[in-house]
């Protein structure tokens, strides 16, 4: 969708982006294309599109021959998709607060689906951190955020960026940046470039889901401090394992800190605490 298109459906919608809302829309065809490319959308399957503004992502989808789940939180653009795509059953338009659907309800287990998007920043990392942990995960990930995130989500153990959801999709997908995103493809254009992000479901996540989540419960410990030692932070989870020693049966040393910790160890560390308990 170029600009001037842009510039008069919202005109007729008598509004302005929003920046609370992280409104900021994809006038470039040519970068709209090469998401599509690299999400590959095959007929038949179910995806899901948070924040899909006027729709220009959301059409490529169903020309795709996909069935699409949007959520808009935006009344006035919810009234535009709803009335475009009135007679198109491959459309299910929930108007809501992403952060607050109940997407158990709305992909069940069994139901299979990805998640496309052109991500609001304002809420990226709890969306993606929603997701991932649901008992029917998205199988992967195509999301466009701001870059600094995106850097963050693909970057390896003992890194200035390395963080708790770094650990946390990782138990899960593999993430890779497929291109940097400058600002001036966006109306208006953010302050800071953005990135496309895929995220690829592993044909098996690194544990069973109860070491997936008490991972997932040091992993957040450790970070919760991180210039902190892990062990003393972990201790707190599970005050009758030694972690010190755990660590250096990791190959680690005792003082280690979050950030060193990649997130198999972080598995490993998880079974040496069941094995307390089981």
């Amino acid at each position: 969708m170029k600009l001037a298109e842009l510039s008069a459906i919202l005109e007729r919608l008598e509004m302005h982006p929003s920046r609370t809302l992280g409104q900021n829309f994809l006038v470039d065809d040519n970068c709209l294309a090469a998401l599509v490319r690299a999400a590959a959308p095959r007929p038949g399957e179910e995806i899901l599109e948070i924040g899909p503004g006027t729709g220009v992502l959301t059409q490529r989808m169903l020309d795709a021959g996909c069935r699409v789940t949007a959520i808009e939180f935006d009344s006035r653009l919810a009234g535009y998709l709803r009335e475009k795509y009135a007679e198109n059953p491959a459309l299910r338009l929930i108007e809501a607060d992403a952060c607050k659907v109940d997407y158990k309800a709305l992909f069940p287990q069994g139901r299979a689906f990805r998640c496309v998007a052109n991500l609001p920043y304002c809420c990226a990392s709890v969306l993606l951190a929603t997701l991932s942990e649901l008992a029917n995960p998205p199988k992967s990930f195509h999301v466009l955020l701001q870059k600094e995130m995106a850097e963050r989500l693909a970057a390896e153990a003992n890194t200035a960026e390395y963080g708790v959801l770094t650990v946390r999709l990782a138990f899960r997908y593999r993430a890779h940046i497929v291109r940097i995103v400058p600002h001036g493809v966006f109306y208006p254009p953010p302050e800071v470039d953005s990135a496309f992000l895929a995220l690829e479901g592993r044909e098996t996540p690194l544990a069973e889901e109860p070491i997936l989540r008490l991972a997932s419960r040091l992993a957040g410990a450790a970070f919760a401090q991180r210039r902190k030692q892990a062990r003393r932070l972990l201790g707190a989870i599970a005050p009758e394992v030694d972690f010190a020693k755990a660590l250096e049966e990791l190959g680690l040393p005792s003082t280690a800190r979050a950030e060193v910790i990649t997130p198999e160890q972080y598995i490993q560390l998880a079974r040496i605490v069941n094995g307390y308990h089981s």
